[in-house]
């Protein structure tokens, strides 16, 4: 407890350090951090609370973004409002994925899921490459150029809506997980599917909910993404990586843990992307906080 305390307090001073040296690499930090929490939860709620695996994640959030695309190609509908359309439909999406692939590997080794799952990656990566092409679009709004001054400091003012939209899908799901009886039947089935089933839960169900919702989810993050980002098949893959790494840095379960360690990702990506002539390691910085984490637990172990 003590050393998990210390390392704490390391963190906060370095994350005031940054915020007082480099104040536009911390607080671009916190807006790209808030997205990769946004992007991650729902990885996080499938794999560590009910323990599914997924590597179609990505990509799932890239059939969001062609999908507010089109709405707003089409139909002129602004990308804030496309959730209203695009989340029911990956909620519904998800639905079908788990049912034809998932619930037929639950019973299977894990290896089989990850197998799966990573094939319809690549079966979504090469349908929308063969319906939209390889080549990028981008959606346009006035609003998305906005800025905001805080403390003299100019910063993007759209994307502190992804740190407000992670807040509210916490507190979304933590109030669900905790409040509500499917929320509890949830945690049950994650701890124990065999005597979530003897005590009347409906696991079968339990497993297409929290998949299907998860898909819904990540539709609200590429909505917002959208006319921020390029739109391409492969805009998705990186995420599901660092989704993955925020879990592992978080700890199974640990949903605003998902959230801390995004921000700490995105501030150390922005404050090295800071350094001049050091732009191009920034990649490679989450292989570094990962690892850094992963050991600061093991030693809090440890010591507990």
């Amino acid at each position: 407890m003590k050393r998990n305390f210390v390392g704490y307090v390391v963190l906060a001073i370095a994350l005031f350090l940054i915020a007082l040296l480099r104040p536009y690499a911390f607080f671009y930090g916190v807006q790209r951090g808030s997205l990769y929490s946004l992007v991650a939860l729902p990885l996080a709620l499938i794999l560590g609370i009910v323990g599914l695996l997924n590597l179609a994640h990505g990509e799932f959030l890239t059939l969001s973004l062609y999908m507010t695309y089109l709405l707003f190609t089409k139909w002129g509908m602004d990308p804030l409002v496309s959730p209203a359309v695009t989340v029911p439909l990956l909620l519904a999406f998800g639905f079908v994925v788990y049912k034809l692939v998932i619930e037929r590997s639950l019973k299977t080794h894990h290896l089989n899921l990850l197998l799966l799952t990573f094939g319809v990656s690549i079966v979504m990566v090469e349908s929308l490459n063969i319906w939209w092409t390889s080549r990028p679009r981008n959606i346009y709004v006035p609003y998305a150029s906005t800025s905001v001054n805080i403390f003299g400091v100019y910063v993007g003012g759209y994307e502190f809506l992804y740190t407000v939209a992670v807040v509210l899908v916490l507190t979304g799901l933590l109030l669900f997980l905790k409040k509500t009886r499917l929320g509890q039947a949830t945690y049950a089935v994650g701890q124990n599917p065999k005597g979530a089933a003897i005590v009347g839960i409906n696991v079968k169900f339990v497993y297409a909910f929290v998949f299907s919702l998860a898909a819904g989810l990540v539709a609200l993050a590429g909505a917002l993404l959208s006319v921020r980002s390029s739109i391409f098949p492969h805009v998705g893959g990186p995420f599901t990586m660092k989704s993955f790494s925020l879990t592992a840095m978080a700890g199974l379960g640990n949903l605003p843990g998902i959230v801390l360690a995004g921000i700490v990702l995105g501030i150390a990506e922005e404050f090295v992307k800071s350094i001049p002539g050091y732009t191009g390691w920034a990649d490679l910085v989450f292989f570094v906080v990962l690892i850094a984490a992963i050991v600061f637990r093991a030693f809090g172990r440890r010591e507990g």
